[in-house]
């Protein structure tokens, strides 16, 4: 019998482990990483609880070291695709059904299992196929996944628990139906804890999910689904679809019970998906739900009166860690010629310390990227910057592919405020710098809010506080998650809900219940406890 209300109330943020050397926790992930090293997993399609091997696949490889293979997946195609459909659909009404404290706490036993039995297992998993580092993998796979499962309960919470006002004689109530349909979720390759999100945050709220995965992140996403499992999700409330995304898409798109979709990825796919959406529009039940955090070119943007030191490590830090391949990773920056002649020699210090190489060396700051395509990509926009007359590679600027996807970390110096480098999303280990005269500061203002089509991440430097507060209102719609004096990267759950606007993406904030409420669509029930027996009102007579 349910007789109760429960308010799930308070989440508390996973500590991150600092896995200095003769801990318990490294010695734990050493021991995971021989043991996934010296394996080769093979990962099936996963429709409805069970594994399907269509004979068609692809290997899963250390970007570090690319001749490893670490698994081989099989790929879905059309009939898979439309299986995994089914299968959502026919999982639906039992799990819309299912009583919303008993959702939750399958993912509130998601985040214990994932804080210790499983941490390791995605930590290894992260590093190995997505070449980060101990602690990028610690703070992405275990910490931020984990503040997933634990904040997003909270926020369901604290969405049903939002009703109407009922006056005398009636009663008013919200109900929250899941979405009518199924959700497609698409995870991009960077972050585990994104993955994990995109398919569960919608599941959470009653929906059921075909969750297209990453083809350069596989392993990890398996992983997540033996979490899921073991965390007792039914069987097709998430389907796993490793396919081409095109494949994908023609049969999710066209099909009538499309209810939304939960993106991470690039502007131009999204673009692409959104049109295919508007295209099929007429054949939907309803009209579906578009999020989607898509491309950024997040800058630093640097007043004379800021600290050069701090400057110099955050560009640092903001741009090269896990090679730049975070949706805010820092890739433009701004910065004042008073203080540039200090940043540069602070930032030639710090990246000859750099060390960059298989990450199962716990001394790496850098891994590779993440496959031959980036690769090519990332390289020639160096190349680009090599040969240009308004640009300088001051720092790095070498690449090696021979054994692993290894690019330098590299600043770039341009005259050019409109560079390519400063104006296109790279994806990797590059920071373009437009150093200006110190008192063009309101031009160049304008030259950093317009410049770029994106609106993701940004950070202003300044001692001054008239001058930050300046900045902040002027550079408003410039980025949707804005740091002073800090890089514009770190967001942390429950404390910087993430999203940015203009060409990056619907800004409906990860890690709140405004990206929550998006799967949820609300019925409004009134009952009316008198009867009327009069039609006429008093103005009448």
């Amino acid at each position: 019998m349910n007789n109760y209300l429960y308010n799930f109330k308070v989440a508390n943020n996973e500590p991150i482990l600092d896995y200095a050397k003769g801990s318990k926790e490294r010695k734990d992930l050493v021991k995971e990483l021989d043991r996934q090293s010296n394996m080769q997993v093979e990962i099936p399609i996963i429709i409805g609880g069970k594994e399907i091997r269509t004979g068609n696949t692809a290997n899963v490889v250390m970007p570090h070291n690319h001749s490893h293979v670490l698994a081989t997946y099989h790929i879905a195609g059309p009939k898979e695709i439309q299986m995994a459909i089914d299968a959502a659909m026919d999982a639906k009404k039992a799990w819309a059904n299912m009583p919303w404290e008993d959702r939750a706490s399958i993912f509130l036993k998601a985040a214990e299992l994932l804080s210790t039995k499983y941490r390791q297992l995605l930590n290894a998993s992260t590093m190995l196929n997505q070449s980060k580092t101990s602690l990028q993998a610690e703070i992405d796979a275990a910490c931020e996944l984990v503040d997933f499962f634990n904040f997003n309960v909270k926020y369901m919470s604290e969405i049903y628990s939002n009703q109407p006002e009922s006056p005398k004689g009636q009663l008013n109530r919200l109900q929250y139906r899941p979405l009518e349909g199924f959700v497609f979720a698409v995870s991009p390759f960077n972050f585990t804890s994104i993955a994990g999100n995109l398919s569960s945050a919608p599941a959470m709220m009653g929906n059921t999910i075909v969750w297209k995965p990453a083809s350069s992140a596989m392993l990890s996403g398996y992983y997540l689904m033996e979490l899921f499992k073991e965390a007792g999700l039914p069987d097709g409330v998430i389907n796993f679809i490793p396919s081409k995304g095109s494949v994908v898409g023609k049969e999710v798109f066209g099909h009538k019970d499309f209810a939304g979709i939960h993106f991470t990825g690039s502007t131009a796919t999204f673009k692409t998906m959104w049109k295919q959406i508007a295209a099929n529009i007429d054949n939907y039940i309803s009209y579906p739900r578009i999020v989607g955090e898509t491309g950024g070119k997040d800058f630093i943007f640097a007043h004379n009166t800021a600290d050069a030191e701090n400057i110099a490590v955050n560009i640092v830090r903001g741009a090269f860690e896990y090679q730049g391949q975070k949706c805010s990773a820092a890739s433009r920056a701004y910065v004042p010629k008073s203080l540039w002649g200090d940043i540069l020699t602070r930032v030639k210090k710090d990246t000859a310390a750099i060390k960059m190489g298989d990450i199962q060396d716990f001394s790496m700051f850098m891994g590779a990227v993440i496959d031959e395509a980036a690769f090519d990509s990332i390289s020639a926009y160096i190349d680009q910057a090599k040969k240009s007359d308004k640009a300088e590679v001051v720092i790095g600027g070498g690449y090696d592919k021979s054994k692993g996807y290894f690019i330098e970390p590299t600043l770039i110096v341009t005259t050019d405020p409109n560079f390519v480098t400063m104006e296109e999303e790279i994806f990797g280990p590059v920071m373009t710098i437009y150093v200006y005269e110190d008192e063009k500061f309101e031009e160049t203002l304008t030259l950093c809010d317009e410049t770029s089509p994106y609106a993701l991440t940004g950070a202003i430097f300044a001692k001054d506080r008239n001058v930050v507060n300046y900045v902040t209102d002027r550079l408003q719609n410039a980025a949707g998650n804005f740091y002073i004096n800090d890089k514009p990267t770190g967001a942390v759950v429950g404390q910087q809900p993430f999203g940015g606007a203009r060409g990056s993406g619907t800004n409906d904030k990860a890690g709140s219940s405004l990206n929550l409420i998006r799967w949820a669509s609300p019925r409004n029930i009134k009952e009316t406890f008198v009867p009327y027996n009069d039609f006429t009102y008093p103005y009448m007579k």
